[in-house]
């Protein structure tokens, strides 16, 4: 199944956005096993991301192929050590505290760190990142830590069937990234959209999708009874 729906997905997804960029497809592991996430990479996946540091770390040596290894989930700080070195791309920076820690320690590590900053898109309090009034500063300060490369913009869509709200926040979301992308060109990502709605994102310029139901089928929880 895993392998019908990674060629189905790719595709699927344009190869390029509306905006000329290659879309990139990252695929969501959470909580799936090893031969899964294999059997994807074998089947064209070329970009994984996991959401918890545990996970990454314990199957980092298992995973097949050399894909581009991602983490888009909420990064503690005190757990950052764990991936420095390992990670090709941080997308969920979502905080100042996060940068600085993470700038420090690659520093230390004698690596420099890749993030993309999040965007609060619908100013959501359950999820973090930095709202559209904020994303400009928090750029500015962010630029000056050493060790760090900041390579675009990850945001999160609210969960919600209102297509034309979804459009509304894409684009501006978007015109975020142009603006910031504008001023460094070390700019080339604007992760956005996930299985339920990433035709709608690149329509409006993401130019990477993280997408896991659609690889894997619905997720299972160990601890679900």
């Amino acid at each position: 199944m895993i392998t019908e729906n990674v060629e189905k997905l790719l595709k699927e997804v344009p190869e390029k956005n509306p905006f000329g960029e290659r879309v990139t497809v990252v695929a969501a592991v959470k909580t799936q096993e090893v031969p899964a996430i294999n059997e994807a990479i074998a089947a064209g996946i070329r970009e994984i991301g996991d959401n918890h540091v545990q996970e990454f770390r314990d199957k980092y040596a298992a995973i097949e192929g050399a894909p581009r290894r991602h983490f888009i989930g909420h990064l503690q700080t005190n757990k950052i050590k764990y991936l420095l070195g390992k990670c090709d791309l941080y997308q969920s920076c979502d905080r100042l505290e996060l940068a600085e820690d993470l700038s420090k320690k690659s520093a230390a590590a004698g690596v420099v760190s890749n993030v993309l900053l999040q965007i609060n898109a619908g100013n959501e309090e359950t999820k973090g990142g930095f709202s559209f009034e904020e994303i400009i500063g928090a750029y500015e300060k962010i630029k000056l830590l050493p060790a760090l490369k900041i390579e675009g913009i990850m945001a999160m869509l609210p969960f919600t069937d209102d297509d034309k709200l979804l459009r509304s926040l894409a684009l501006k979301t978007r015109a975020a990234y142009d603006e910031l992308r504008a001023k460094d060109g070390n700019f080339r990502y604007l992760s956005m959209g996930m299985s339920g709605d990433w035709k709608l994102c690149v329509e409006c310029g993401s130019n990477m999708i993280r997408v896991g139901t659609t690889i894997f089928g619905p997720r299972v929880y160990p601890n679900a009874k």
